[in-house]
C-alpha cells in the first residue's frame, strides 16, 4: 500500500533506493541515518517532494520551511560524515501545529486575525525539539485558535483525512494528524484541550498523547483554555512516543508556572513492562454512547487482546462524566473570552483599515479577523462570566469539574488505567456536522473527562472499520504516562496497525 517516492530525490547510492517515508518512524530513521543507508538531505528532500505531490489533496500545511530544513539536513550529514556526536532527534522531520510559536516563522492559529504574525520566540516545546536536533518542516493546519473537532473552522479551509479524502482528519490538531498519516513528516506536535490530539490520532491511525497537565510546558502555545490546554504529541509507534516525551517533558520554571517539578521518567526503559496483573477499568458510561457498533467491536477486541496479555478487566462507573461536555463548554468559552481579548487590532495581528476611531479599531478588527466559531465562543464565554450569570454557570461548572476530577482519581485508585473508545464513530464526512455546533461539541464526549481531571490519556491505533481507523483510549493517573506507553507497546507487538498506510 506504500507509495514510492520520486526518484529525483533518492540518493545515488543503491542503499537509498528503497527510501519511503511511510515505512519510516523516528527509531528506524535514526538507525538508517547513523548507518548512512541514506542521507539526511535525501530524507528531507523526499519529505518535501511528497508534500508537493500530495498536500494539494490533504491540505495539511499552512507554511513550509524548506530552505532552512535542507540547510539543517546538510549540517546533519556533515556531522555524520565526521563522526561527531549526534543528538537524540538529529535529522528527524517534524511538523508543528500552527498555534505553537516558532521564531521567525509565520504562526497564524489558522485565523485571519494572525495571518501575517511572525513570533520572535520559540515555544518551549519547539526549542526542545531543536535542541534535540529535530528539523521543523513546516506549520500545519488546525481549527481556528484550536476551536473545533474537524479543522473545518480553519480560516484557510479544512484538512482532509489521508485514509478517505472526503472525511475529516479530526480536530483541532487535524493538520498534525493528516501530515503524519500522509507521510509528510515522522512526528508532529499538536495541542489537546478537550481531545484535540487524541481524536485526530484515533481517526488517522496514530498514537496521540495528552500528557498530564503541567508535564510539558505550555509556554509559546497560543492560549485557548489555559486550565486544560496541553501540548500534544503524534507518533507512529509507542517507542517513538516515549522518546519524544522524554525530550519534551519537564519543568519550565522560567516561562510556565503551571509546569510540574516532578522528575521526568525514563519512558523508553519502562516501555516493555509486562501487563500481567494490570487492572484495566472499563467505565460503563463510555460504552453506552458508542453510536457506531462496528467501532465498539474493534475497541472490545483490543481490550480482549490486553486480557490475553495478562491484564485484568474490571467494570467501573464514572456517573459524573456525563456532565463533562457541558462543563467543558462553559469553562472553555469563558477562558476563550479572556484569552482572545489580547487580539484587539492594536498590539499585533490584523487591524481593520476601515476603522475610523478607537472603538472601530476594536470592533471592526475583531469582527473581520475572527471566524464564526471564535466569535461564538467569545460571546458564550462573556455571557457565562457576566454579572448575574457567573454563579449560575461558570462557578457551578467549576464545582462539577471538581466532582468529575475527584471521581476519576478515586476510580484510578482502584484500577491501574482506564480503557475507552476515543470516539463514538470513525472519521466523519467533511461538512457532515458543519452546521450543527452542538453536534461537533459532542465529539469530545469520551475525552473531556481526562481534560477536566488533568490526567494523561493516550490514543492507540486499534483497527479499522470499512477502511477507516479506530482508536482505543487509555487514561492513567497523573504523571503515569509510562504505564500507558507500556500498555500501548504490548498491544502494538500483537497488532501493529500502523503498518497499514493510506493510499493517496
Amino acid at each position: 500500500m506504500c507509495i514510492p517516492l520520486d526518484s529525483r530525490f533518492r540518493g545515488n547510492d543503491k542503499k537509498t533506493m528503497s527510501l519511503n517515508i511511510q515505512q519510516l518512524n523516528i527509531k528506524s530513521a535514526l538507525q538508517s541515518l547513523r548507518k548512512q543507508e541514506f542521507s539526511c538531505v535525501d530524507l528531507i528532500k523526499a519529505v518535501y517532494q511528497r508534500i508537493r505531490e500530495y498536500d494539494g489533496q490533504v491540505h495539511a500545511f499552512l507554511t513550509l520551511t524548506e530552505e532552512t530544513a535542507v540547510a539543517q539536513a546538510k549540517e546533519v550529514d556533515r556531522k555524520i560524515k565526521h563522526g561527531e556526536t549526534l543528538r537524540a532527534l538529529e535529522g528527524i522531520p517534524v511538523a508543528v501545529k500552527d498555534v505553537i510559536c516558532t521564531a521567525g516563522v509565520r504562526t497564524t492559529a489558522a485565523s485571519k486575525i494572525l495571518e501575517n504574525y511572525i513570533p520572535t520566540h520559540d515555544a518551549t516545546v519547539v526549542a526542545k525539539l531543536k535542541a534535540a536536533g529535530a528539523i521543523i518542516v513546516g506549520k500545519v493546519n488546525c481549527d481556528e485558535f484550536a476551536h473545533g473537532a474537524s479543522t473545518e473552522n480553519s480560516a484557510y479551509g479544512p484538512s482532509h483525512n489521508p485514509y478517505d479524502l472526503t472525511r475529516s482528519p479530526g480536530g483541532s490538531s487535524g493538520g498534525s494528524s493528516a501530515a503524519l498519516a500522509a507521510g509528510f513528516c515522522l512526528a508532529a506536535l499538536g495541542t489537546d484541550t478537550g481531545g484535540s490530539t487524541r481524536q485526530p490520532a484515533g481517526w488517522c491511525n496514530l498514537y496521540g498523547l495528552r500528557p498530564t497537565y503541567g508535564r510539558i510546558s505550555r509556554h509559546g502555545i497560543i492560549s485557548m483554555t489555559s486550565s486544560t490546554d496541553t501540548p500534544g504529541i503524534f507518533t507512529k509507534t509507542a517507542e517513538d512516543m516515549a522518546l519524544l516525551l522524554e525530550i519534551l517533558a519537564g519543568q519550565d520554571s522560567k516561562h510556565d508556572a503551571t509546569s510540574l517539578p516532578a522528575k521526568v521518567d525514563d519512558y523508553s526503559a519502562k516501555i516493555n513492562t509486562s501487563l500481567q496483573g494490570l487492572k484495566i477499568g472499563l467505565p460503563k458510561e463510555f460504552f453506552e454512547d458508542v453510536s457506531h457498533p462496528a467501532s465498539r467491536e474493534v475497541v472490545d477486541a483490543a481490550i480482549a487482546d490486553l486480557e490475553k496479555l495478562g491484564a485484568i478487566v474490571v467494570p467501573v462507573s464514572l456517573p459524573h462524566t456525563k456532565y463533562g461536555v457541558p462543563v467543558y463548554y462553559i469553562i472553555t468559552p469563558a477562558e476563550v473570552s479572556s484569552n482572545l481579548g489580547r487580539f484587539d487590532g492594536i498590539r499585533y495581528g490584523f487591524s481593520s483599515p476601515e476603522a475610523m476611531n478607537l472603538l472601530e479599531v476594536y470592533t471592526k478588527s475583531r469582527g473581520q479577523g475572527f471566524g464564526p466559531e471564535a466569535k461564538r465562543r467569545i460571546m458564550l464565554g462573556t455571557y457565562a462570566l457576566s454579572s448575574g450569570y457567573y454563579d449560575a454557570y461558570y462557578k457551578k461548572a467549576q464545582k462539577v469539574r471538581t466532582l468529575i476530577a475527584d471521581e476519576v482519581k478515586q476510580v484510578l485508585n482502584e484500577v491501574d488505567i482506564l480503557a475507552t473508545p476515543v470516539s463514538p464513530h470513525p472519521a466523519i464526512k467533511l461538512g457532515e456536522k458543519a452546521d450543527d455546533p452542538l453536534a461537533m461539541y459532542l465529539e469530545d464526549i469520551f475525552m473531556s473527562s481526562a481534560a477536566m481531571a488533568g490526567i494523561p490519556a493516550l490514543s492507540v491505533p486499534a483497527g479499522f472499520v470499512d477502511g477507516l481507523p479506530v482508536g482505543l483510549q487509555l487514561m492513567g493517573r497523573q504523571l503515569d504516562e509510562a504505564r500507558l506507553l507500556s500498555v500501548a507497546q504490548a498491544y502494538e507487538k500483537e497488532h501493529n496497525w500502523i503498518n497499514k498506510y493510506p493510499q493517496l
